[in-house]
């Protein structure tokens, strides 16, 4: 009797591939997409949304993103302790030069549904400035 339902893929069937993306030509936007649907398994034809099914993605020249508009000066990034007096702002440009990672990781961040699954799929997004990564060894195959 063939099954007429679809079938839910378990945890123990995922198999899992590397990407890479050189975010030297991308907005920081479309880059935050693409890595997000990379992470979340979109793209796999056993698509389960309860079930973190997503690849690694690598990301690398992160200091080289490109921004449209005047963002690069004006986007604030802000952090807020909790505490009277506590809000911390950074700009968009002071960022780039001190942690060009920290920008692609909130942008990725914000793309990903705030559930449980998160923080799991964040661990998997690698990203580094300049074009080498200690990675190389899982791209040869």
């Amino acid at each position: 009797m063939e099954n007429k339902f679809t079938k839910s893929a378990k945890p123990l069937e995922i198999k899992r591939k590397w990407h890479i993306i050189d975010a030297k030509d991308f907005i920081l936007g479309r880059l935050a997409v693409k890595a997000a649907q990379i992470l979340n398994g979109k793209g796999k034809e056993n698509y389960t949304p309860h079930v973190d099914m997503g690849d690694y993605v690598v990301v690398i020249n992160a200091e080289k993103i490109k921004v449209s508009g005047n963002k690069r000066e004006n986007k604030d990034y802000h952090h807020y302790s909790g505490y009277p007096g506590g809000l911390k702002t950074k700009s968009l440009k002071i960022l780039s030069s001190e942690n060009p990672e920290k920008i692609i990781m909130l942008a990725v961040m914000g793309m990903l549904s705030s559930n449980r699954l998160r923080n799991n799929k964040l661990k998997r997004l690698k990203i580094y400035v300049g074009s080498e990564h200690p990675h190389q060894a899982q791209f040869k195959s």
